[in-house]
């Protein structure tokens, strides 16, 4: 499903206190500008408290695996990783698909990702990632599965509940997010 709504219907809508930085659930937020990528407390919220990464991309290289490793230490803190079945497996690399495409995207059409934001609660991962691009990313139509090229967000669509975009009037650039549900 393509959507521009800024959030899934029955999300719980801005995090509080907006992008400071900060994370909830009491794990550490890293940057990739000398704060030491993935650093993290270790700490995990409360079974069904929400828990939120944030990774900023500054002028760093390599975004791309960047995001994977930052993404892949999440998953492991959340307990999605080492997991205990092929169906999670499953799970937990498309959520690693996921960034790459979204974080992909930003480099190709959008001047480069700002940072990624990932949200976990015990049903759902967000994957957000900010960027100072205007365009508005689309499945291409049609779709041409033997071609090179293309595939990014239709493979963000196939494998998402759900995904869209925020814009912040006044602000250049935009948001692009896709939701994923919890392995079984």
């Amino acid at each position: 499903m393509s959507t521009t709504r800024p959030y899934s219907p029955g999300d719980r809508g801005p995090e509080p206190g907006g992008a400071s930085g900060a994370s909830e659930g009491g794990v550490a937020a890293a940057g990739a500008s000398g704060e030491g990528v993935g650093a993290s407390s270790g700490a995990v919220a409360p079974p069904g408290g929400r828990q939120v990464r944030r990774l900023s991309f500054g002028d760093e290289s390599g975004v791309v695996p960047l995001a994977r490793d930052f993404t892949r230490q999440a998953l492991y803190a959340w307990g999605w990783l080492p997991a205990a079945s092929a169906d999670q497996r499953a799970a937990a690399e498309d959520v690693l698909l996921v960034v790459s495409e979204l974080v992909t995207n930003a480099c190709l059409h959008a001047e480069g990702p700002d940072q990624l934001r990932i949200t976990c609660d015990n049903k759902v991962i967000r994957v957000e990632v900010a960027d100072r691009g205007t365009g508005q990313p689309s499945p291409r139509t049609p779709h041409r599965a033997g071609r090179p090229g293309g595939h990014g967000m239709f493979i963000v669509q196939r494998l998402c509940l759900d995904w869209g975009v925020v814009r912040t009037p006044g602000v250049s650039g935009k948001t692009v997010w896709a939701e994923l549900g919890a392995p079984a």
